[in-house]
Parts: C-alpha cells; sequence; structure tokens
C-alpha cells in the first residue's frame, strides 16, 4: 500500500503500534540502567546554566507576530500565529502542531518555525512527523515545558516521550531559549532508586519520559541549545544517520535516575563536539548498532561517564564500531570511559579509541565491564560481546580511592583482546594509597609505561578467538 493511501486514522495506529514496539524493545535498557543506589536526602543541586543573554526582555514583551500571513516571504513561522500565546500555562500544543504542519508544507527551501524570546510554551506529548518539503529549524529563544508531572500528564498519551520528531530528512534544532524538562516529580515517584529505603526501589508505575527523540530521522543538527531536569533521557536518537550534535548544554542533578544526556541507538555518522553535560546517569550512551561515532570536546559530570552499551541483553546480538572520544573532560563521575555487556549476549565492540581525556575525581576512570548486570541471578554464560582493538591512550588525572583507576573485566569465554595503553597517568584523588589495576581474561599490551604499573594484561591472542570468528560483526 501507498503511503499516500493510507487514511491518517490507520496511520496513526500503525504509527503508535511502531512506536509502542521500539518502546518495549529497549524498555530494560530505559528502566533498568545502573543508578546510584545510596540514600540521600535529596537531589543535589547541578550546576548553573551559562549566562543568559545580555538584558532579555520581560516576560511577554516580545514584538508581536504579523498576522496577515502564517508566514512571510523569508519563510519563518512564528507559533503565535496559529495561536500559541506562551503564558507558561495554557496548552499550547496544537498551535505547535500546525507551525509544524504548515511549514513542513511550505516549498521553501529552508523554512524556520520560530519560537519566540521571553515567552514560556507548555506542549503536550506530541509526534512531528516528516518527510518535509524542505529543510526545516525549529528556532527554540524562548521556553518549552511539558505539563508539570505525571498527576500533571494527560492519561491518554504517551509516558514514554515527550516531543518526537519522525522520519524527518533535513532539520536543525537551535536557539538560544531553553527547554525545561520538569523532571522533578518524576524523578520522585516512589518506582525510583534514591527515594526509597536504602536505595531500594518501591512499587508503583515507573515509566517517565525521554524529553527529545529523533526516530528513523536524517541530516540533523542539534546545535546551541539549553535543556535541563528531562524526566528521563534527555536526548535520544533511534535508527538515525548523519547527527551533528554542536554546542549544547544538559544538565540534571547528579542523583536524578536515568537523565543520560545523548542516548544513540542503531545510528550511524555521529558527530558530538563542544558541550557541557552533568546529569544523574551517562553523559554519553551508545548503543548496538551504531558506527562512525566522533566524540570531542565534551566537559561531563558529575555523571556516569560516557559509555558503550550495555550491550548483548537477554542474549541479544550487538555490535559497535568506529567509535571516537577525545580532547574531553570527566569529573566527579561514578565511570570515566565505560564498556559495559551482558553475559549471554553475541556480537563486537570494536574499533574504538579513547585519547586526551583528563579524569578529575573519578571513580572508574577505564573500565571495561563483560560481568554487568543488576539482578542477584548473575551466572557466567558461554557467549558474550567481543570486545577488541580498543585504543587507551593519553589519560590522565586523579581516580576516587574506592576503586582501581583501570578495571577490565572480561568474558571467561569469550576474552577481551588487542587492548592497547600509553601514556595513562592515574593518581589517588586524595591520600597516597595507589591501587593496582584489576583484570581478568584480558589481552593487550603497553606501548608506554603507565601509572599505575599495568602488569596484569595477557600477552598476545588466545587460541580461541583464533579458531573461532563467529562474534565478529
Amino acid at each position: 500500500m501507498k503511503y499516500s493511501r493510507i487514511s491518517p486514522l490507520l496511520f496513526s495506529i500503525l504509527f503508535i503500534s511502531l512506536i509502542l514496539c521500539t518502546e518495549a524493545r529497549h524498555h530494560h535498557h530505559t528502566k533498568h540502567k545502573r543508578t546510584h543506589h545510596r540514600a540521600s536526602s535529596g537531589i543535589s543541586v547541578p550546576p548553573a546554566f551559562p549566562p543568559e543573554p545580555a538584558d532579555p526582555p520581560e516576560e511577554g514583551s516580545s514584538p508581536p507576530p504579523d498576522n496577515h500571513s502564517n508566514y512571510n516571504a523569508n519563510g519563518v513561522f512564528d507559533v503565535r500565529t496559529f495561536g500559541a500565546t506562551g503564558d507558561g500555562l495554557a496548552d499550547d500544543t496544537e498551535a505547535f502542531k500546525m507551525a509544524w504542519d504548515t511549514a513542513c508544507q511550505s516549498e521553501s527551501l529552508v523554512n524556520v518555525i520560530q519560537v519566540p524570546r521571553g515567552l514560556s510554551f507548555v506542549i503536550q506529548s506530541t509526534i512531528f512527523t516528516g518527510p518535509c518539503q524542505g529543510a526545516l529549524v525549529l528556532k527554540v529563544d524562548g521556553t518549552l515545558m511539558p505539563p508539570d508531572g505525571p498527576e500533571s500528564w494527560p492519561k491518554n498519551n504517551s509516558k514514554h516521550q515527550w516531543l518526537v520528531f519522525y522520519r524527518v530528512n533535513g532539520m536543525s534544532l537551535e536557539g538560544g531559549g531553553l527547554i525545561d524538562g520538569r523532571g522533578e516529580k518524576w524523578w520522585d515517584l516512589p518506582c525510583k532508586p534514591h527515594k526509597g529505603p536504602r536505595g531500594k526501589t518501591l512499587p508503583g508505575p515507573c515509566d517517565s519520559p525521554i524529553a527529545i527523540r529523533f526516530f528513523m530521522s536524517s541530516n540533523l543538527t542539534v546545535q546551541g541549545v539549553r535543556i535541563k531536569n528531562s524526566p528521563q533521557f534527555h536526548f535520544r536518537f533511534d535508527a538515525c544517520k548523519s547527527v551533528h550534535i554542536e554546542s549544547i548544554y544538559i544538565t540534571a542533578p547528579a542523583l536524578s535516575p536515568n537523565t543520560d544526556g545523548i542516548h544513540i541507538e542503531n545510528t550511524n555518522d555521529v558527530k558530538i563536539y563542544n558541550s557541557v553535560i552533568a546529569n544523574g546517569d551517562d553523559c554519553v550512551s551508545i548503543g548496538s548498532g551504531c558506527y562512525n561515532v566522533d566524540i570531542k570536546n565534551i566537559t561531563c559530570g558529575p555523571s556516569h561517564g560516557i559509555s558503550i552499551g550495555s550491550l548483548g541483553n537477554h542474549n541479544s546480538r550487538a555490535c559497535v564500531s568506529d567509535i571516537t572520544v577525545r580532547d574531553s573532560v570527566i569529573k566527579m563521575s561514578d565511570n570515566g570511559v565505560r564498556i559495559k555487556t551482558w553475559q549471554g549476549g553475541s556480537g563486537a565492540v570494536s574499533g574504538v579509541t579513547f585519547s586526551n581525556i583528563h579524569m578529575d575525581s573519578v571513580r572508574n576512570p577505564i573500565i571495561i565491564d563483560q560481568f554487568y548486570c543488576l539482578t542477584k541471578d548473575c551466572s557466567n554464560k558461554t557467549s558474550a560481546v567481543l570486545v577488541s582493538d580498543i585504543v587507551y591512550a593519553n589519560i590522565k588525572g586523579t581516580y576516587d580511592v574506592r576503586s582501581p583507576p583501570m578495571h577490565f573485566a572480561c568474558s571467561d569465554s569469550i576474552p577481551c583482546t588487542n587492548l592497547t595503553l600509553s601514556d595513562i597517568e592515574l593518581l589517588p584523588a586524595k591520600g597516597d594509597i595507589v591501587l593496582d589495576p584489576f583484570c581478568w581474561n584480558a589481552y593487550g599490551y603497553l606501548q608506554t609505561l603507565t601509572i599505575p604499573p599495568v602488569s596484569c594484561l595477557l600477552e598476545g591472542t588466545p587460541q580461541s578467538m583464533l579458531d573461532n570468528n563467529i562474534y565478529h560483526c
């Protein structure tokens, strides 16, 4: 059946089914990712945002739109011309949908949806659908907000996501405004780990929305935006291609659960540059099916670090390759650069380079964990996701002495191979106790001497890997 012949009702049913199916596949990753499990009297305050532009206008002081038409000759679409009020109280969802549809159908080469400065717009969970006639810019100079917490969330709306961009080719999300996820009431659900006694979760509903999700889209740019306090992931990219993220600022409290800054899944040709991320989970998390990812000049932390994984859950096959993380700072975080896989999976992580990274009081600066597990039943399996061809170069700084500075815990049956270390200098953040690195079934070599010395890596290539190639992707 051709796309143009599907009725609007049938399209909605098919699309919602597709979204729910995708959410079900990744539900375990979303719901059960590792979070802090320590008691706390409250969530710590995150770093402040960068300074606002000089002399911001007062609330409601933006110039009125041109009410004679919904767009001008330059292809600029002000959401107020479609009925948006921007008073921070009224529901402006329909106005934004009308602005999107009009701009999407415009034949101009570039169409700009303008969210004016000085105003706050409340939008419910919404899917903005392409493809569009030309390139589209969502320019957020004001503030975007969802309904305030689970009790205010419409019962018929998805609690898995807030703003979704679906099948869009050639879109830019930019501007000097703010996307406020209003996540505090979601974090306070009894099911969240930091709320229960001694870090234990309590029964009850737990679904929390991703703030911004791009799905099956390409040629995407996210530039200059500020986003804070998402109920769950701040950005998520699923099945996307050619993504450029530049100069963004993400912040959430250190104990806010599952508030990954940027998560990518089945996405390739990704550039994440010159950004600041401080949150309660991974700054950047890279899931299965990702390749050709370049991360540069990121300031990360407090957080759980920059992670590849978790991979291979429920005996699944996972492939990740050609990942570079460079010229970055990770501070006050549970992890630095991490690869984590489940027992029982298959596939491979290969061609990964971590270079020129400064660690500041990081608990696990360098870690491979092929025994990643969140339950008591974590028995060893005979299959695993292969971890191979990993380079660690010029990684220096300090570590939290509760854990060793380097931790290579590899599968009993599928060892890590071809780990390369050079110019590693990691010293205790406090005191003078230097902990030895930990290795388990890890093969690799040192190009230079390291601090602390690494003597636990095995040399060569295990015979089992020479005889068996089924784990390569």
